[in-house]
């Protein structure tokens, strides 16, 4: 259940810390107090949409959290380690920054809106001040059954099928469909295919080819061109050898003061005389390595062409084609399967047809049987509610094509008079009756319902007198098994209550902010006069307060 609530600058709340317990928790407080400021900041806590107007104004950010004490909570545990997420605490935090963006965490560790509101489904289960009109919807009769019924995982399940099975029939009629089409796809896909069989280009092939045609198409001026500087360098009567010889000789006699420098010299001419040597031999060597191969080039220049050719066939740059044979090959490999998985596409659609027809029989039964008891269950509350001579009915009939949900339509009907047939709420219930039958619709769904804390916003408009005193039974009955939170206006519910929040808005210069606090035994027959006299409390009607406060405790003692 909630245990703690942190409140940071969120609205015109500039720092709230409450404890929280079990039982039945009555906030109240004036019109425009800001009792929704509380079940707002739970809300976000819990994964709803924020938005930059929840930051108080001239803040920086709001900043929320929610404590959880999960010990109870096998589901929220289970959430948490499969998250890897510490299970000895469960709190949840949210910051909203001004420009609108947010953050939050799940035990210290980031997490996304998606998780809180995932976690927040095992913690907390809110009964807003919409449910009137969302009992209009039909989609929210056959949710409430379902929960009553148990059959939130099964029905998850059947949608799960469903959607496979309709994405597998899709499959199979697009492939049935286009059987002409993929017949001449794969018709082609051969041609291309066999033709990059046949041509067989290696993945580095390319790059030698292009090497060796280079070599070939110039080997004959390489040769000649070769042999040319080995004569020059080694001609009897001109060559570079012989000339350096010349040289040499001619400046070894030579006496003088100089002959150091000479000496240098003729040291330099005699390496030059030892490189070029070894050119002329790497020359030779490099004339004789050198063959003329025209049959050769003539194959290389024919295996390019064929190569260029292909590639300008398939729009491709030449080192693309084994890439593409790969990618066409992959392609022909799945058509000609084709026949193979057109039978097991029809098998799969058969099979999971057969799934969730099977899971939807069960669904359906299960509906069938629960409808009585949900009926019966509302018709009880109903008569604690002053309306035991409505007549309360869910209609389960057979849908005319499967859905996702199953083959069944709920829908729940109501007579308020005798001698009426039951007819669909939108056009029986009056509002006060809307209100009376969507509480007792709320009080057996949460009856039935595995999370501990429930919130009631509210669900209680438009009803007074001893009927509202019956409301605050219901909901401490159902407090006392769990917790509950409940909004209201009618002092009658706050004084069954086993808490009482009061709330208040309180102007210091020019700002407004809003306390909150839980109300001590005076401080609730204060708030309970409040709430029956206004703003002036008189005698009498603090004594009304205290008559109600003690009757309420007492009658719940018994």
């Amino acid at each position: 259940m909630l245990t703690q609530l942190a409140i940071r600058d969120f609205a015109i709340v500039d720092t709230l810390d409450l404890e929280l317990a079990g039982g039945m928790t009555a906030i109240t407080g004036e019109t425009g107090a800001g009792k929704s400021i509380l079940l707002g900041a739970l809300g976000l806590c819990l994964g709803e949409r924020s938005d930059a107007g929840s930051v108080r104004h001239g803040c920086e950010r709001a900043d929320l959290s929610a404590r959880f004490d999960i010990a109870a909570l096998p589901t929220a545990r289970r959430w948490l380690e499969e998250r890897e997420l510490p299970v000895d605490d469960c709190l949840l935090r949210r910051v909203v920054t001004a420009n609108g963006r947010s953050k939050a965490w799940i035990n210290g560790q980031p997490a996304t809106v998606a998780d809180l509101k995932a976690l927040g489904e095992h913690l907390v289960e809110i009964h807003g001040q919409h449910a009137h009109q969302l009992l209009l919807r039909e989609e929210t009769h056959l949710r409430l059954l379902d929960d009553f019924a148990g059959n939130r995982n099964a029905v998850t399940q059947l949608g799960e099928t469903f959607r496979r099975w309709q994405a597998a029939r899709r499959r199979l009629k697009q492939l049935t469909e286009s059987g002409d089409e993929v017949q001449a796809r794969r018709q082609l896909l051969r041609y291309q295919v066999e033709e990059l069989d046949v041509l067989a280009l290696g993945e580095d092939e390319l790059a030698t080819l292009e090497h060796e045609q280079e070599q070939l198409a110039h080997a004959e001026e390489t040769l000649r061109e070769a042999q040319i500087a080995a004569e020059c360098c080694d001609n009897d009567e001109n060559g570079v050898l012989t000339l350096l010889n010349q040289a040499t000789h001619r400046l070894d006699p030579l006496p003088g003061s100089d002959r150091g420098t000479l000496s240098e010299i003729i040291s330099m001419l005699g390496e030059a005389r030892i490189q070029v040597e070894e050119a002329v031999r790497e020359l030779h060597r490099f004339a004789d390595a050198t063959e003329l191969d025209p049959e050769r080039l003539a194959w290389v220049e024919s295996r390019l062409g064929e190569v260029h050719r292909i590639a300008r066939k398939h729009h491709v740059m030449p080192e693309e084609l084994p890439a593409l044979h790969c990618k066409l090959q992959a392609e022909l490999e799945g058509l000609e399967g084709g026949e193979h998985d057109l039978e097991a596409l029809r098998s799969e659609v058969e099979t999971l047809r057969d799934s969730w027809r099977e899971l939807a029989r069960q669904v359906g039964e299960t509906r069938q049987q629960a409808a009585g008891r949900f009926g019966k269950a509302v018709q009880e509350q109903l008569a604690f509610l002053a309306m035991g001579k409505a007549r309360f009915e869910v209609a389960v009939e057979t849908r005319q094509s499967p859905q996702a949900e199953g083959m069944e339509e709920v829908r729940f009907l109501i007579s308020a008079n005798p001698g009426q047939p039951p007819r669909p709420l939108a056009k029986v219930a009056s509002g006060g009756e809307l209100s009376r039958i969507s509480l007792a619709i709320q009080v057996v769904a949460a009856q039935h319902s595995t999370i501990p804390s429930l919130v009631f916003d509210e669900v209680d408009v438009g009803i007074s007198g001893a009927t509202a005193e019956i409301v605050g039974q219901l909901l401490r009955r159902l407090g006392e098994n769990g917790q509950v939170m409940t909004v209201t206006h009618l002092p009658q519910v706050a004084a069954q209550a086993h808490h009482h929040l009061h709330i208040e808005k309180q102007a210091k210069r020019d700002t407004t902010l809003t306390r909150m606090a839980l109300l001590d035994e005076a401080g609730r027959v204060g708030e309970l006069a409040r709430m029956l006299g206004g703003v002036n409390l008189s005698d009498r009607t603090l004594a009304h307060a205290r008559e109600m406060l003690d009757a309420s405790q007492q009658g719940a003692a018994h």
